[in-house]
């Protein structure tokens, strides 16, 4: 009797662990073999695509990795998980390619303008904190909390707003103008990178592309221009500082700017020239670079060195009415002022094409 009842007992745990198992298997088996992913028809295919190319237009635009400098001029990659919201923008193309992309609601602080606003951007400008300093001192904007830093190069020493790598190992991104003296050669090239580069750190590349294509169009309208030109004109851009002439040569954005134009430069090597070699250079054109000074027309100042100057007065540029003053901020890391600097040049050396 003990022994049948020991069979039956058995029988009994093999039939319950059978059933359990089986139990098991089929509650599995719709979720490890899901065959209605793997044979989408045509029509849904495409409507998973078109999803998924619609998020990535749209959302997906961040991390924005851009390289950029520090203070050595050492190549440094910076990068954006979100567009910033607290920027410090010092030096006149800084906040003015802001303003021109509207973003003038993500200055927290600006400060370092050589000259005026442009009309178009008063309004915009109104509206943000602009400092008496024309650069806070690291101290100033560490109280300030920025998210990103936008300047020049020379503003990023240990005795200005601090270098780079401070900033970045507190979190905190920055971006020099390249041709603020990031770089040795200054360029047409580098302003276009730095509105666009601008464009994607913010997300606003249509307006950046814009603002560039704008600039490019010009040139290539005023390039057409020159090759059809019987001769070439020599032409040279110089600024009076103390009891020298500085020439702006090929390495300089308004050296470059006039190359690209068509323009003949004359570049002086050292940089620096007397009256007397002026005069014996000749040029046919010639454009003195000023800054704005309060209270004074630095424009027609500027132009009175060479035009009331009786030592210039038998220089052709002279002679034939072609000394013209182009503000500093035009042509030396212009940002959107690049294309002011550009119609300067051209009306300058091509008068007739204006």
């Amino acid at each position: 009797m003990k022994k049948l009842l020991r069979i039956i007992l058995i029988c009994t745990v093999i039939f319950g662990i059978t059933a359990c198992s089986r139990n098991t298997q089929i509650t599995d088996s719709p979720s490890v073999t899901p065959t209605s992913r793997t044979e989408d028809t045509d029509e849904d295919k495409a409507g998973t695509a078109g999803s998924a190319a619609g998020t990535l237009e749209d959302g997906n635009h961040y991390p924005v990795t851009i390289t950029n400098y520090n203070y050595a001029k050492d190549p440094v990659e910076i990068t954006f998980e979100e567009a910033p919201k607290k920027v410090l923008a010092v030096y006149q193309n800084s906040i003015e390619t802001l303003l021109a992309l509207g973003l003038e609601n993500r200055i927290t602080a600006a400060s370092g303008l050589d000259h005026t606003v442009k009309p178009e951007y008063e309004k915009a400008f109104s509206k943000i904190n602009y400092l008496t300093e024309f650069a806070p001192d690291k101290e100033t904007v560490i109280m300030m909390e920025p998210d990103f830093i936008l300047s020049w190069h020379s503003f990023f020493g240990e005795k200005r707003l601090g270098e780079v790598d401070y900033w970045q190992e507190k979190g905190i991104n920055t971006y020099m103008s390249l041709n603020s003296g990031a770089v040795q050669n200054r360029t047409l090239e580098n302003e276009y990178t730095d509105i666009l580069n601008l464009g994607r750190i913010f997300d606003v590349e249509e307006k950046a592309e814009a603002i560039v294509n704008e600039m490019k169009e010009e040139v290539s309208r005023v390039v057409a221009h020159a090759s059809e030109s019987e001769e070439k004109r020599s032409v040279m851009i110089i600024e009076f500082l103390d009891d020298t002439i500085t020439v702006y040569g090929e390495n300089s954005l308004g050296g470059d700017m006039v190359l690209q134009l068509g323009g003949d430069l004359i570049s002086i090597e050292g940089g620096t020239i007397g009256d007397e070699d002026l005069i014996s250079f000749n040029p046919n054109v010639v454009f003195v670079v000023y800054m704005d000074k309060e209270g004074e027309d630095m424009a027609a100042k500027s132009l009175g060195f060479v035009t009331k100057n009786p030592v210039f007065a038998s220089l052709n540029a002279v002679v034939n009415d072609n000394v013209h003053t182009i503000q500093l901020g035009e042509m030396y890391c212009s940002g959107v002022r690049t294309m002011d600097g550009i119609n300067v040049f051209a009306a300058g050396i091509y008068p007739e094409l204006y």
